[in-house]
């Protein structure tokens, strides 16, 4: 092994004492030109010398930036990590205030981790998920106090409402979702039109069939599935966006440029929302029919005028007005979650997709119990 004894560069030369202590020179500038190249051989030379402890001599530094603090920095918890003692000697009032922004004397990597055995984890752990439960319901709570405030500003300012940002979620919300749905929900009437028909051609009540579908098209299925549908594709989609935008810090952006983010952000999509979700409804509703009407005429024997002559007679305004209404209520909840789970995306680019996540989960469990209780209500109403 090599004996302890000088090595000069043009960034630092190191001394070994006779007590088997080891001395670095520092030489000239410690910027984010060099601190790279200094980090790398330092850290190549130390390794040549039988260290017993370091210390660092500042001397001769004529200039130190926060990336050179850095590599001091580094330097220290490769001495902490070998635990040898370390210590700098000779810094001026400068360099001490540099070595302050990077927290030099007290940041937690320059101890090592020391494993903590806590009594009563499952304890503290139930806890904790107890609090986090409070805060993420203190944050719902106050998100829809946020929104009702937003709204009642934008109805009594209409020009703060973003119009062409709210067409053009409408495009991305309705236009672009009519397709899947539309496809969904023939798909849905055909099956609804030939499963009940097995049952109904035994009583010879084949045009009974159109009834069938269209009643729970209308009044349930066709509000619930569209919805369903929207949350996967649009609620992921508002989560995904805000979300993005929070963790690159452009709300705080908002917000210091004098914007209010609920307005700019959650406002356009809730409003887009509630025009376009009641009217996929209704295309929804139209093309479970069709299913249902390709199954009369193909399998059943029934013309398209017996078939639309039964669904029309089974239809009432009452019934129609009740899915819309339904399908107003679950795009708030929808555009809500979404928008909630955005803002409230913490961390890096997994946080993003945990939000979209939870965005849909949240809005499809939101929507099943939300219909549940108009089930209940349309009981006792009748």
């Amino acid at each position: 092994m090599r004996q302890p004894g000088n090595c000069d560069t043009d960034f630092f030369s190191i001394s070994g004492r006779q007590t088997g202590e080891t001395v670095v020179h520092l030489h000239g500038s410690l910027d984010i030109d060099r601190a790279a190249p200094v980090l790398k051989k330092l850290s190549r030379d130390l390794d040549m010398f039988p260290l017993l402890s370091l210390t660092l001599d500042l001397t001769d530094v004529s200039h130190l930036d926060e990336y050179g603090a850095l590599v001091l920095f580094e330097i220290k918890h490769q001495m902490s990590h070998k635990g040898l003692p370390f210590e700098m000697v000779n810094i001026d009032e400068r360099s001490r205030r540099i070595l302050s922004l990077v927290h030099f004397d007290t940041h937690e990597k320059c101890s090592p981790p020391q494993a903590k055995n806590k009594p009563g984890g499952m304890l503290i752990r139930l806890g904790q998920g107890a609090l986090t439960v409070a805060s993420n319901l203190k944050f719902m709570i106050s998100f829809i106090g946020s929104l009702v405030l937003s709204l009642g500003h934008v109805m009594a300012h209409p020009r703060a409402l973003r119009i062409n940002d709210t067409i053009v979620h409408m495009a991305k919300t309705g236009v672009d979702a009519l397709p899947i749905v539309a496809l969904i929900s023939f798909l849905l009437g055909l099956i609804m039109a030939f499963m009940s028909s097995l049952q109904l051609s035994q009583f010879g009540a084949n045009v009974y069939v159109a009834s069938l579908v269209a009643m729970a098209m209308i009044s349930e299925l066709g509000p619930i599935m569209t919805a369903i549908v929207v949350a996967g594709r649009s609620g992921s989609a508002f989560a995904a966006e805000i979300g993005t935008m929070r963790i690159s810090e452009e709300i705080d952006a908002l917000f210091t440029m004098g914007f209010n983010p609920t307005v700019f952000l959650a406002i356009p999509r809730m409003l887009a929302l509630m025009v376009t979700l009641p009217l996929l409804t209704v295309f929804s509703n139209i093309f479970a029919i069709a299913g249902g009407l390709t199954i009369g005429i193909l399998l059943l024997d029934l013309t398209p005028g017996s078939y639309m002559t039964q669904t029309l007679d089974t239809l009432t305004v009452f019934e129609m007005v009740w899915g819309m209404a339904k399908s107003m209520v679950f795009a708030m909840l929808i555009a809500w979650v979404g928008c909630l789970r955005g803002f409230q995306a913490r961390g890096g680019a997994a946080a993003v997709g945990n939000a979209a996540t939870s965005a849909v989960v949240t809005s499809i469990f939101l929507i099943i119990l939300f219909d549940s209780i108009f089930a209940v209500m349309r009981s006792y109403w009748g």
